[in-house]
């Protein structure tokens, strides 16, 4: 799945994520997440991923979005 993420900077990042199967591409605009950025670009599928979504995995194997508690600004840094 690639999604479009805003993280503060002048222009949005393009990632590449294997989310499909556990999410509706719909359900997503929006949403907040956290996005590791300090990586290399990477192409994936094609197309160059700029970062990765941090996400957990339930008891039954579905992927959950690890994400702030509260809104937070786009590009807030996780320490």
């Amino acid at each position: 799945l690639k999604l479009t993420v805003d993280v503060g900077e002048a222009e949005p990042r393009t990632v590449v994520s294997g989310i499909a199967q556990h999410y509706d591409p719909e359900d997503l605009p929006g949403r907040q997440v956290v996005l590791v950025c300090n990586l290399e670009p990477r192409k994936m599928r094609g197309v160059l991923s700029q970062g990765m979504v941090l996400m957990a995995e339930d008891s039954g194997g579905k992927l959950v979005f690890v994400g702030p508690e509260a809104e937070i600004a786009p590009g807030s840094e996780v320490r």
